[in-house]
């Protein structure tokens, strides 16, 4: 029977086939050919598949973290029109690497890339390395970045788990472990390995995640078309993949200062959340009396991790800056510098 060794729970498959058993070769070569035709004919086009470029395909992979396909495209396309290179890019200031990537979030993802570059280009001349392990190396980088990265730039035969191709697998195996759990991510890179060719990796990972993206989706399968469901263990896909129960969505108000005067705007450098950006300055609510208040100019809400933020700005009178973090910025000048898309939002409405 197609699938990986791991032990099942009986009362979990009860009138289903069941998931054990050993691999069979020929049922893996068929079910290769089955996806690889279904492919050709229905891949998708995407900018970073028409490059074997290690450093464009990095850059791809680090913005598709936690971000739609359709969102990374146009910020992708303008990265590379921005930092051509790995050299270019180790060559540029944090300020214009934010600026770049500002709108994406997580910026840490960012700040990596940009170290990526300069450790790259300072320790080994600007050659990309190949191997997984020296990647893994570099930071940000975890085992499904270096793993994509060695299956998309040099066509290595590596396993590789991702949100599409997790959904894949974890129905294709039946796999009943939370797929964030320890079990769950081993059988899920165990099954990659068994599945993957020794030959045409590239075209088999872009595959399943395909597969993954239009029919195998998350909540309606489109098993009725899908080529490779004789394959499927699953008997109610829309069931799998299991996860942990997440964390509870802790709410927070934060209050901002909106400060102006003869066409500047009072902002502050960020050293936390946004390190490296530019934001409204923080108030202290029982800091402050009562009437520096009044009403806030501005709410909004914005999900960041575990977290709803309820963003209130108020207008504050001109006052003396704290000049280590503080500095005036001409209003129609804002574009260039890099703000968190929260309070970029709110500069626009507060200052049209």
């Amino acid at each position: 029977m197609f699938g990986v060794e791991y032990t099942v729970i009986p009362s979990e498959v009860e009138g289903s086939r069941r998931a054990t058993g050993c691999l069979n070769s020929k049922k893996t070569i068929s079910f290769r050919r089955a996806i690889s035709i279904w492919f050709h004919k229905n891949k998708r086009d995407l900018p970073w598949r028409g490059t074997r470029d290690p450093y464009a395909i990095l850059v791809s992979e680090i913005m598709l973290q936690q971000t739609q396909v359709t969102t990374v495209i146009p910020y992708y396309n303008r990265w590379l029109r921005c930092f051509p290179t790995l050299r270019s890019l180790a060559a540029a200031t944090e300020s214009e690497v934010l600026h770049a990537w500002q709108g994406l979030g997580y910026y840490t993802r960012a700040r990596n890339l940009h170290r990526c570059a300069k450790t790259i280009v300072e320790k080994s001349g600007g050659k990309f390395p190949s191997g997984p392990d020296k990647l893994k190396s570099l930071p940000g980088i975890g085992r499904y970045t270096a793993n994509a990265v060695g299956v998309f730039a040099f066509d290595q035969s590596l396993p590789l788990v991702e949100a599409n191709t997790a959904r894949v697998l974890s129905r294709l195996f039946n796999i009943r472990a939370p797929i964030d759990s320890t079990s769950g991510r081993r059988k899920l890179w165990e099954g990659s390995a068994k599945l993957v060719p020794a030959k045409g990796a590239r075209d088999f990972q872009n595959a399943m995640m395909d597969l993954g993206a239009l029919v195998c989706t998350a909540r309606s399968p489109r098993c009725q078309i899908c080529p490779v469901k004789k394959f499927c263990r699953a008997c109610d896909p829309v069931s799998l993949p299991r996860k942990r129960k997440p964390a509870g969505i802790v709410p927070l108000i934060e209050a901002h200062g909106l400060c102006t005067t003869a066409g500047a705007v009072l902002l502050e450098q960020c050293r936390q959340r946004w390190r490296g950006m530019w934001m409204l300055p923080p108030l202290k609510l029982d800091g402050l009396k009562p009437s520096s208040l009044r009403r806030p100019v501005y709410v909004s809400a914005f999900p960041f991790t575990h977290h709803r933020v309820t963003l209130r700005v108020f207008r504050q009178p001109a006052r003396e800056i704290d000049t280590s973090s503080q500095r005036w910025f001409l209003t129609n000048a804002l574009d260039a510098i890099p703000i968190p898309s929260p309070h970029r939002r709110a500069l626009t409405a507060l200052l049209a």
